[in-house]
């Protein structure tokens, strides 16, 4: 077990008769990005709150770096960091202060301040902007300040809370390369993100997670071979053809077919396109309107899909409710 930073067992937690995670067990490669995925009320707060020993589990155990984190929690705490989905730094503040205020809140030795603060402001590229303050800062700025605030503690294993959420592509590439960067000299990177993409681009493996349970657990090149080990077909329609070109594709050439709204969908071999074409075809020749078609390989979308059943849920669940509820008590 040496190998692993993380070790969960079996981890339960239940709000009232609210079970928000149901025995999920995994673990965590020493020095790999994880990825947490999975939609809104899917358990994966809770899951991040248990690991960071902000929420005790109901039953089951978290290791981290060896030390049981219920049992030795201050120790557990010296090794994690974490950086909320939120942006918390002080607008008023230079960046270099917003740094100092949190090293001494996280009792970085004195003589050890001004080092980590400059390697902070450099690792964040924001050297030059160190002696401006914060709120005149740019937002993918403000994020990346944030992102090296949690790790002047020098912590082994960093948390990160949908680190990209509300930037703009440019500033979340560069988040992309911040996080990389850390990555590289050898700390655990564990990211919860609502950008699949995200998950792709970064993570080294990944769980999904949806209504308390692991529902899969893999590279995403692993992932998407759950999907299909060849190309996705993807045709839309006027919704009146629907139920039609289903009929089609399902008698005329064998396909296994699902929906999304307008669209209809089906797994085909890699040597697909000859196919696809054909069907187009078809359809044309029966008077079915094609709006668009493509062939593509699958994605984390598709992923995602097939493994929930659903996008992205919004924020008002059950367990977010709950949660919420335990923190206000």
């Amino acid at each position: 077990m040496n190998d692993y930073a993380v070790v969960i067992k079996d981890i339960k937690k239940v709000f009232g008769t609210f079970q928000a995670v149901k025995g999920i067990s995994f673990n965590i490669k020493k020095g790999e990005i994880f990825g947490i995925l999975g939609p809104n009320g899917a358990g994966k707060t809770t899951t991040l709150n248990m690991i960071l020993g902000l929420l005790k589990p109901t039953s089951g155990s978290i290791t981290i770096e060896g030390y049981d984190n219920v049992k030795n929690s201050i120790k557990v705490k010296q090794l994690l960091g974490f950086m909320t989905q939120e942006t918390v730094v002080d607008g008023y503040l230079k960046a270099r202060d917003n740094l100092e205020i949190f090293a001494r809140l996280y009792h970085v030795p004195e003589n050890e301040i001004e080092k980590r603060v400059n390697k902070a402001l450099e690792d964040a590229n924001l050297k030059e902007f160190a002696d401006k303050p914060a709120g005149t800062f740019s937002g993918g700025m403000q994020r990346r300040l944030n992102l090296v605030k949690s790790m002047l503690q020098e912590p082994s294993i960093l948390i990160l809370d949908e680190p990209t959420t509300g930037l703009d592509v440019q500033s979340r590439v560069g988040m992309w390369d911040s996080i990389k960067k850390l990555n590289d000299k050898g700390i655990t990177v564990i990211l919860t993100t609502q950008y699949l993409e995200e998950s792709d681009a970064l993570c080294d493996r990944i769980a999904i997670i949806d209504h308390g349970e692991i529902k899969a657990i893999g590279t995403a090149s692993e992932l998407k071979r759950m999907v299909s080990e060849g190309n996705i077909l993807e045709i839309t329609l006027k919704p009146e053809d629907i139920e039609k070109a289903k009929k089609i594709m399902t008698s005329k050439f064998n396909l296994e077919i699902s929906t999304r709204g307008d669209i209809i969908r089906s797994n085909i071999e890699k040597d697909s396109m000859g196919l696809s074409i054909k069907i187009a075809q078809y359809l044309e020749k029966e008077k079915i309107n094609v709006l668009a078609y493509s062939v593509h390989l699958p994605t984390m979308d598709d992923v995602f899909i097939k493994l929930t059943g659903a996008s992205f849920r919004d924020d008002t669940s059950s367990e977010n409710i709950a949660s919420k509820a335990r923190f206000r008590r």
